[in-house]
């Protein structure tokens, strides 16, 4: 039997706009149609909204933990800990994210991704990993482990590569002896590769733009501003991404790696079209603040946090995010001035495209994916579906329903 699901009563948000009575039916993890009136489907397990908004699920391309989890714990409970943490925020897909490390815990990671990918049936979707180093400038590093730190190793990323299948994004400074090679080698493989915690300049960004470079990781943090070399100024990678158009970029946009008046200026800037939303979460999403532990539980730092944030224990630094996807959609709209849809499409669409999976997630539409949540006013999440099938409900069901 057809598994059907049917969404009524709200406020549907579609690529060409909201519609207000609008009415969304799911058979078999797939979007079969979309209506501003109800849709008879006697056979389909029905959802009221009540009102609220029916939205595409957010897609968080920059992630590392969650819910007292981290990926590099290198546990498969680690791992659906993280996914089913953020599912509660309406999260529906992530590319699990890892930290500067020795090339053995990597290996381990990807291995450990596999075999928690197969395990995951009530978590955000994985998409593949997304590798944050080793190949960074040692100078910005923030809290990546300096230990680690690296020029690119064809020998080694090659290995890497033909061991895994996984990876979809790789981050990297252009700047480093041998990035530009690493670059042309990694999106030829497919994999979507990232400047970040670099030193380059406006002259470096564009001859990585030329080497398949087209995405600016983490904009504002660890990455150069303004320069002067022997006097004489230079545009560092924040300027290159607002002025290189192509450019995609990513922001952390939990109100404190970025305040209001950089969320304004990105916005202005690059648009809701070529920003996607991320959370860059370390384990302490979702947690109580406190003591916690950035990177896996063996090699990790030490961090502190409070006000919202992760602190290096000093406190001289920022060391991570507890963001949740909820959050940067509210507060695109409530700090930055963004209307609510390009603030959606700032958390579904934009990060679908950037990982080239448009076609199937990011939008709300007939043939896509079913990866849908409901939120009220303050985007506050009620119900999170994935695939058609509702991994958290708030109030609007039961949980026992939902994992019929």
């Amino acid at each position: 039997m057809n598994r059907q699901l049917k969404i009524f009563n709200g406020k549907l948000i579609t690529p060409s706009g909201i519609l207000n009575n609008g009415c969304i039916l799911m058979v078999d993890g797939f979007i079969t149609a979309i209506s501003d009136q109800n849709i008879d489907a006697p056979d389909a397990l029905e959802i009221d909204a009540g009102g609220k908004y029916i939205s595409p699920g957010f897609i968080d391309i920059h992630i590392h933990g969650g819910g007292g989890h981290d990926f590099m714990d290198n546990t498969v409970e680690a791992f659906l800990g993280i996914a089913n943490t953020h599912a509660r925020y309406g999260t529906t897909s992530m590319l699990p994210t890892t930290l500067t490390s020795s090339k053995e815990e990597l290996l381990e990671t990807l291995r450990i991704y596999e075999i928690a990918d197969q395990q995951n049936i009530n978590g955000s979707e994985f998409l593949g990993m997304h590798l944050e180093g080793p190949y960074f400038s040692v100078n910005q590093c923030g809290a990546q482990d300096p230990r680690y730190i690296r020029n690119p190793d064809p020998e080694e990323y090659r290995e890497i590569l033909n061991n895994s299948s996984v990876i979809k994004r790789w981050s990297a400074a252009p700047e480093l002896k041998g990035a530009m090679e690493f670059g042309r080698y990694v999106t030829s493989k497919g994999v979507v590769a990232s400047i970040a915690h670099t030193d380059a300049i406006y002259e470096d960004v564009l001859v990585a733009m030329k080497n398949g470079y087209s995405l600016a990781t983490h904009l504002y943090s660890g990455m150069s501003g303004v320069t002067r070399r022997n006097a004489f100024r230079y545009a560092g990678v924040i300027e290159s991404a607002f002025l290189i158009d192509e450019m995609d970029v990513e922001i952390i946009a939990d109100g404190i790696h970025l305040p209001p008046p950089l969320l304004k200026l990105v916005y202005k800037i690059k648009g809701a079209g070529k920003t996607a939303l991320i959370t860059d979460a370390m384990r302490a999403a979702g947690m109580p603040e406190g003591e916690s532990i950035l990177g896996s539980l063996k090699n990790g730092l030490k961090v502190i946090i409070e006000d919202g944030v992760a602190k290096l224990p000093d406190r001289s630094a920022f060391a991570g995010s507890v963001a949740t996807t909820n959050l940067l959609v509210r507060n695109m709209v409530t700090m930055a001035g963004v209307p609510l849809l390009q603030a959606v499409q700032m958390a579904t669409v934009v990060p679908a495209k950037i990982m080239k999976i448009e076609n199937k997630k990011g939008t709300l539409a007939a043939g896509m994916n079913a990866d849908i949540v409901v939120f009220d006013e303050d985007i506050n999440i009620e119900t999170t579906i994935i695939r058609g099938k509702i991994v958290y409900s708030k109030n609007l069901i039961s949980n026992e329903t939902a994992g019929s």
